[in-house]
């Protein structure tokens, strides 16, 4: 499916324009699309599958107990009947992909995190629903994108408006999926990037509350003003937390680079035995978080309880994805934050009786702190438990515990961020220079010459044809199809003028000024053309002054 010349030059373009706008919408719809039906065939499935309500005697009878072990064969089932080729998945894959290949991430990965994760959440394994949400946004824009044959640095907004998408429809958090989409997956803030981004997010909001209604999943924690008296307080919680955090991290982290070259089945079943053990004794601390987070705020919840329940949910999250059971990871910080704000505050509450009303604030703020400081995102994490609360009033002392948290664990303990780290362990790349990057957001039809013509490799007449080209570039295309470019060059020693020719090679039009960069460096001269649809078809030239010109303008 080709589109219009117009279009495509517009597109690009680094700049804002409505018809980026219009097909990020298009795009969103269709991802939405898709997230809703996940969470609806998800919602069905947790009708039979949870066992929270159970006591522990009617626990170790009930069949259910046994769903995790059922799982992890499920999801090694799913793997196997896939393709080898495509069985990278979730966050970190999404990340690496959008990095290096403009978001391009395969359609034939969908139908394995589609099911893998599904089976995943209704078997009760602690893994969130972002994990899912964010691939399956992305597959559904980028692979949408490649259809309409937009230029590759479009693709790049396109993905991360389809992530927005899908955190937005999986959530009904709008504004917490577009800061997390640039804080975590693009780190860097374009004005062409976020009307895109923004209206996806919308999109993907308004489906979600067509379907499941205006529903904010933590409303019902009870959230009141926290007096400045008890800051002092919040700044001991949030080193506290940090220093949980940076040892969560580390664990999580260790066991990924432990189990990385295990067979499949051995990793999927050693975590399906963990999480059944784990479930056996602490039903609540199963599933993506919300269990563990209603038993925190429930009326005088015991102190030794949600100790052991916090044991369990960071026992059986560490044991699910450091594993490689597929899903996200904010759900299961969202529970484990949960349960220290809890702790910290019942403790806190029996040494200075006035915090007692604030056990609500405390909840939120360590799931804010957990989020921020485990994922690199403090900002996101905010936005978000804004949106999930509907409640501002915990703005402040979420940011107060938030900064020395995020010094803690970053300064104090060196951890980075969970998702690049799990990059680096999976060996997937994601840096790139800047001048890479600015030359990524550029597509090859902005900076192309059009002023151009071809010839015949044996027209006699070569010559003439250079000397009235005025300023056009010639190109020659030879008897095996191959194209070449055409210069005079004068010799000074006779002050005559010879035809020289070299060979260069094509680009499709949905490039970008990055693949230009890559091929002309090696030698630092010369040019490429430019083909749309197939080689026979040249619609311009870009020459290394050019690019260089480009580079030096600050454009890129």
């Amino acid at each position: 499916m080709y589109m219009r010349t117009e279009l495509k030059d517009k597109l690009s373009q680094p700049k804002l324009s409505l018809q980026l706008c219009m097909l990020a919408l298009l795009f969103a719809l269709i991802a939405s699309g898709v997230i809703i039906l996940f969470r609806l065939i998800l919602l069905w499935l947790n009708h039979y599958t949870q066992t929270s309500e159970l006591e522990f005697t009617e626990i170790i009878d009930d069949w259910r107990v046994l769903l995790p072990l059922f799982g992890a064969l499920l999801i090694w089932l799913v793997a196997r009947v896939g393709s080898k080729r495509y069985k990278r998945m979730g966050i970190a894959y999404v990340l690496h992909r959008v990095k290096l290949h403009y978001g391009k991430v395969p359609l034939q990965s969908a139908p394995g995190q589609f099911f893998q994760a599904l089976f995943a959440l209704a078997t009760n394994f602690s893994v969130g629903r972002e994990g899912p949400a964010i691939h399956l946004g992305a597959v559904s824009a980028s692979v949408l994108a490649e259809k309409f044959n937009l230029p590759d640095n479009s693709v790049r907004i396109m993905c991360s408006s389809g992530i927005a998408a899908g955190i937005a429809a999986t959530f009904n958090a709008p504004l917490a999926a577009v800061f997390f989409v640039f804080e975590v997956i693009l780190r860097e803030y374009k004005l062409h990037y976020f009307f895109p981004i923004m209206i996806s997010a919308i999109c993907g909001a308004v489906s979600s509350q067509l379907v499941f209604g205006n529903i904010h999943e933590y409303e019902q924690i009870g959230v009141i003003q926290i007096p400045l008296s008890q800051y002092p307080i919040l700044a001991i919680t949030g080193v506290l937390i940090g220093v949980t955090a940076a040892l969560f991290n580390y664990s999580l982290l260790k066991v990924t680079a432990t189990g990385q070259n295990w067979p499949l089945i051995y990793r999927l079943l050693l975590a399906g035995l963990i999480t059944t053990i784990v479930g056996v004794f602490l039903p609540e601390a199963l599933g993506s978080g919300d269990l563990a987070i209603e038993r925190a705020i429930s009326e005088h919840p015991g102190l030794m309880f949600l100790i052991a329940l916090l044991i369990g949910k960071i026992i059986a999250t560490i044991a699910a994805l450091g594993l490689g059971i597929p899903g996200g990871i904010i759900g299961p910080l969202f529970g484990i934050g949960a349960l220290i704000g809890a702790i910290l505050a019942i403790i806190t509450a029996a040494i200075f009786p006035s915090t007692d009303p604030y056990i609500g604030i405390y909840t939120i703020i360590g799931m804010t702190a957990m989020m921020g400081v485990c994922l690199g995102a403090p900002l996101a994490a905010l936005i978000a438990l804004l949106e999930l609360t509907n409640n501002a009033s915990m703005i402040l002392p979420a940011m107060f515990v938030s900064i020395p948290a995020f010094l803690v664990a970053h300064q104090g303990f060196n951890s980075k961020s969970l998702l690049y780290k799990q990059l680096e362990i999976m060996g997937l790349g994601y840096k790139v220079s800047p001048v890479k990057q600015g030359l990524m957001k550029t597509g090859v039809r902005a900076l192309m010459n059009t002023r151009f013509v071809i010839v015949r490799d044996n027209d006699e007449l070569l010559l003439e044809v250079l000397k009235r080209a005025e300023g056009r570039s010639v190109l020659a295309r030879n008897t095996f199809g191959d194209i070449q470019m055409l210069q005079l060059e004068l010799q000074f020693t006779d002050d005559t003028t010879t035809l020289t020719r070299h060979s260069i090679e094509g680009l499709a039009d949905t490039a970008t000024l990055n693949e230009v960069y890559q091929i002309l460096s090696k030698h630092r001269r010369g040019e490429v053309y430019i083909y749309q649809g197939h080689k026979d078809n040249i619609v311009g030239v870009i020459s290394w002054a050019a690019l260089q010109k480009e580079i030096r303008s600050g454009q890129v």
